[in-house]
C-alpha cells in the first residue's frame, strides 16, 4: 500500500474505496496495482535455512498467508521449495479461523506443523502438531502462555525492537533541529530563561515531528530502499520494523501537545514543515532540483520556527545565508548518493529524477551556491546595523576563511567518495568539523 502511495497517490486513495467490499477485496485491488519484487524482500534467514533442510529431507512446504495470492505465489515461485499456497482471494480473507479451516481440510489425516508470527495465528498454532514462531510480535508470547500453547522453537533474526525504533526515528538527525536555537543565539538572548525554555520545547516538538516524517518517508520508500546498497539495511527495508502507523500517531500527538504551550506562529510553521515533508515524500523528491530546494527550505523553516517559538525576529540576512548554505548541503547530499551508487555499480532506481550523468552538474551548482552564502555573510558584516550586536564586528571577517575551508572540504571529500550521504551527520562525526565549529565560536565570542 505504501509503495502504491509513493508511485500513484491518487490511485492509492481510490483503491481504498475497495474496503467497502471487504478486506479481501482491498488486498486484491492493491495486488493488481503493485507487484512486489520477491528477490529483494527481507527473509527470515534462520527460518529459511530450516525450511530448506526440511524440504531436502522430503517434507512438503506450504505457504499459508493472509496476503493476497498474487503476492504469495510470487514469493513461493522465487523460493523454489514451496509445494502449494494458501492465500487470500478476491472474496476470502485467509485469517484466523479461515486459515485454520483451509489447513485442516487439506491435512485432515496427518495434521501439520505451523510457523506463525502474530496474534491472528493463534488458532492455527493451537491446532498444529508442532507450533513454531518467526520474529513474533511482542504481545504474542504472553497470549500464547495464557492459552497454554507450547512453542518449542522460535526463529528470530530481528534487531532489538527499541533500538530499531530509535534508528527508524533517526534520533541521530535531531541535531539538525538545533537550528531552532540559532535565532536566540544570534540575538544574544540565551540568558533569557523564558525564551530558552520555549525554544527547548520547540526543539523537542520539532524533533518528534521530524521523526514522524522520517518514518513515513522510509515506509513509502521501502521498495526502493531494498534496491539500495546501504539503505537495504534500514529498519523497514530490512524487515526489522513493520509499518506501524500507530507509532507515527503517537509521535505527532506528543509533538502537538508540546507545541500547544508555544505561540500559535510556531504551530503554524511546525504544521507547514510536516505538510511539506509529506509532499516531499510523495512527490517533490521525484522532481530534480525542486527536491533540493525543498530540503533547503525545510532547514530555513527550522530557523523561522525557532524565531516564532522564542518570539525573536529573524534577520533577513540569516534567512538569505541559510537558503544558500543549506541548498549547497542538499546538493552535496544528492551528489554523494549518486556517487555511492556509482561506486557500488548500481544505477539510480529510486525515481529521484537524477542520473549518474548529472553528478558533475550538481557539483557545479552546489559549489557555486555554497560560495554564494559566503558572499551574503560578507555583505552582512559590512552592514552598519550589526554594530549594536557586535562591539568588534570587523573581527567577524575571520569567519570567512573558516566558511570557505569547511564548504570546500565538504565538496572535496564528496568528490573523493568519503562523505556520508548526509553532510549534517558527517559534520557530527567528522574529526575536523568540531574544530572548525570551535574556531568559529571563538571568533564570534571575540567580536561581541
Amino acid at each position: 500500500m505504501f509503495t502504491l502511495f509513493r508511485r500513484k497517490p491518487i490511485t492509492a486513495l481510490l483503491s481504498s474505496l475497495s474496503l467497502l467490499r471487504g478486506k479481501a477485496a482491498f488486498k486484491a485491488e492493491i495486488a493488481r496495482q503493485v507487484t512486489l519484487d520477491p528477490t529483494t524482500l527481507p527473509y527470515n534467514q534462520p527460518l529459511l535455512n530450516h525450511l530448506c533442510a526440511e524440504h531436502a529431507a522430503g517434507r512438503d512446504i506450504y505457504l499459508a498467508t493472509a496476503a493476497n495470492e498474487k503476492q504469495a505465489r510470487g514469493i513461493a515461485d522465487y523460493l523454489g521449495i514451496v509445494a502449494g499456497v494458501f492465500a487470500s482471494r478476491e472474496n476470502v480473507s485467509l485469517r484466523r479461523s479461515a486459515k485454520l479451516d483451509a489447513l485442516q481440510r487439506q491435512f485432515s489425516e496427518r495434521g501439520f506443523d505451523y510457523v506463525g508470527n502474530a496474534g491472528p495465528d493463534i488458532p492455527v498454532l493451537a491446532h498444529a502438531n508442532t507450533g513454531m514462531l518467526a520474529n513474533p510480535s511482542p504481545s504474542l508470547a504472553a497470549r500464547l502462555k495464557s492459552q497454554q500453547i507450547k512453542i518449542p522453537r522460535i526463529f528470530g533474526d530481528r534487531a532489538p525492537w527499541f533500538k530499531t525504533l530509535v534508528r527508524a526515528a533517526r534520533a541521530r538527525q535531531w541535531p539538525k533541529n538545533l537550528l531552532i536555537f540559532l535565532p536566540i543565539v544570534l540575538a544574544h538572548m540565551l540568558s533569557d530563561r523564558h525564551k530558552l525554555l520555549a525554544t527547548s520545547i520547540a526543539f523537542l516538538s520539532f524533533s518528534l515531528v521530524a521523526s514522524t516524517a522520517y518514518i513515513l518517508n522510509d515506509m513509502l520508500d521501502v521498495e526502493a530502499d531494498r534496491n539500495h546498497p546501504k539503505k537495504r539495511n534500514w529498519p523497514f527495508a530490512a524487515g526489522d520494523l513493520t509499518p506501524q502507523v500507530a507509532t507515527m500517531c503517537i509521535l505527532v500527538a506528543v509533538a502537538a501537545a508540546l507545541a500547544w504551550k508555544l505561540p500559535p506562529q510556531f504551530a503554524f510553521w511546525l504544521g507547514a514543515y510536516f505538510v511539506t515533508t509529506v509532499a516531499y515524500s510523495l512527490l517533490l523528491k521525484k522532481v530534480a532540483l525542486l527536491d533540493v530546494l525543498t530540503l533547503a527550505g525545510l532547514y530555513t523553516v527550522r530557523l523561522i520556527a525557532g524565531g516564532a517559538a522564542s518570539q525573536v525576529l529573524l534577520s533577513t540576512w540569516l534567512g538569505g545565508f541559510s537558503i544558500f548554505f543549506f541548498l549547497s548541503l542538499a546538493m552535496v547530499k544528492r551528489y554523494a548518493e549518486l556517487d555511492s551508487l556509482r561506486r557500488a555499480g548500481y544505477m539510480p532506481a529510486n525515481e529521484r529524477g537524477y542520473s549518474l550523468e548529472n553528478m558533475e552538474q550538481l557539483r557545479s551548482f552546489g559549489t557555486a551556491i555554497g560560495y554564494a552564502c559566503i558572499v551574503v555573510f560578507t555583505l552582512y558584516i559590512n552592514n552598519p546595523e550589526i554594530s549594536h550586536l557586535y562591539a568588534h564586528a570587523h573581527r567577524l571577517w575571520m569567519l570567512i576563511p573558516v566558511l570557505i575551508l569547511w564548504i570546500s572540504r565538504i565538496w572535496l571529500l564528496a568528490h573523493r567518495g568519503k562523505l556520508d550521504e548526509d553532510p549534517v551527520v558527517f559534520a557530527l562525526t567528522d574529526r575536523l568539523s568540531p574544530a572548525f565549529g570551535l574556531v568559529a565560536l571563538l571568533i564570534v565570542r571575540g567580536a561581541v
